[in-house]
């Protein structure tokens, strides 16, 4: 299987997000070494694999909050976290 390898700029333009939050936000807590960018030949260089981001771009998201959970919030009073927990209201 072929990978298509993009540059951070390159990547800013695929996802709309400034090269810089990819660089400073982004790079290590969503975006992870050896799943999403390797560094060629060791050096300081990324190279973001854009199949693998391709796949992943939406499961935070749905994690988060699940469509079955986001209709039962207001009746059952949860209060969801950052963490993709929830809280009692």
């Amino acid at each position: 299987m072929s990978q298509t390898y993009l540059t951070t700029e390159q990547l800013s333009e695929r996802i709309h997000y400034d090269a810089r939050t990819i660089r400073n936000r982004l790079k290590d807590s969503v975006l992870l070494e050896g799943i999403h960018y390797i560094r060629p030949f060791g050096g300081r260089k990324l190279l973001f694999i854009w199949e693998t981001i391709q796949q992943d771009i939406g499961k935070a998201s749905a994690e988060v909050a699940p469509a079955s959970m986001v209709s039962s919030l207001p009746k059952a009073g949860l209060i969801p976290m950052a963490n993709g927990g929830v809280a009692h209201g």
